[in-house]
């Protein structure tokens, strides 16, 4: 399936499924099946599939939307259409819980995906894409979530580049109401998001030492973050699975 080059998306779903013990594969299996051009053809684009790397039992996927009135028919179109129906069963059969869900925008037009690769491999597909992306997440507190781009862009992002890293994406919660109420997600929160890619765990671990021995991050970066956080920072450590169209 040939694949955009162009920056995605408007609106952005960060999902993390809870699974039942070893059922992670089994639903990446169903899910890079069936769910992958069913759900594009329905009106979304599915940006990435990943394996959670400290938490076994997590399923994490990205998808995007043109705006919140798309997102509503082209959710409404999959979950009242016949792939769902006849594999929905299936699916949750693996799940514990579905509804940690992050609706995001990226802070700037230009601070969304880009895919990485011209052509999705095809269904059953198996080969793993090497390397590492790492999301960290930042939850904010209401009173400083609106000023925070500019300091990220200030404080924080300079000394993320100097430790070797420049950020793959940069997002932010979206205000909107959920258009699509049947699936929960996370309202009332205010996180921010940035996503880059490693060729492995210990490139992601370089980049950790190398702001723990900055001066900056430690005299300058880091307290300004502090004054932003409602809870500490959350970090997941993500391999891509055979058919996400994000690779290092």
């Amino acid at each position: 399936m040939a694949v955009s080059r162009a920056r995605c998306c408007p609106i952005v779903e960060l999902r993390r499924y809870k699974l039942h013990p070893g059922k992670r594969d089994t639903l990446i299996t169903l899910f890079e099946r069936e769910f992958i051009e069913s759900q594009e053809q329905a009106g979304m684009q599915l940006i990435a599939q990943f394996r959670d790397i400290d938490r076994p039992d997590v399923f994490t996927w990205l998808r995007g939307f043109t705006n919140m009135n798309s997102r509503a028919a082209a959710l409404a179109a999959f979950y009242d259409g016949p792939i769902w129906r006849a594999n929905r069963e299936a699916a949750n059969d693996t799940m514990i819980d579905s509804d940690n869900v992050l609706l995001l925008r990226p802070v700037q037009p230009a601070s969304g995906f880009v895919f990485a690769r011209a052509n999705r491999p095809g269904v059953g597909a198996t080969a793993i894409p090497p390397g590492l992306f790492v999301a960290t997440i930042y939850p904010l507190a209401a009173s400083g979530a609106e000023d925070f781009a500019g300091v990220f862009d200030r404080a924080i992002k300079p000394e993320i580049i100097a430790s070797g890293v420049t950020p793959l994406a940069v997002l932010e919660t979206e205000p909107a109401k959920n258009t699509f109420p049947r699936l929960p997600v996370r309202e009332r929160e205010h996180v921010f998001v940035w996503f880059a890619r490693f060729a492995d765990v210990r490139g992601y671990d370089r980049h950790v030492a190398a702001l723990e021995k900055s001066r900056g991050w430690r005299d300058t970066a880091r307290p300004a973050l502090d004054r932003h956080l409602a809870s500490p920072v959350e970090t997941l450590r993500l391999t891509p699975t055979a058919r996400s169209r994000l690779v290092v």
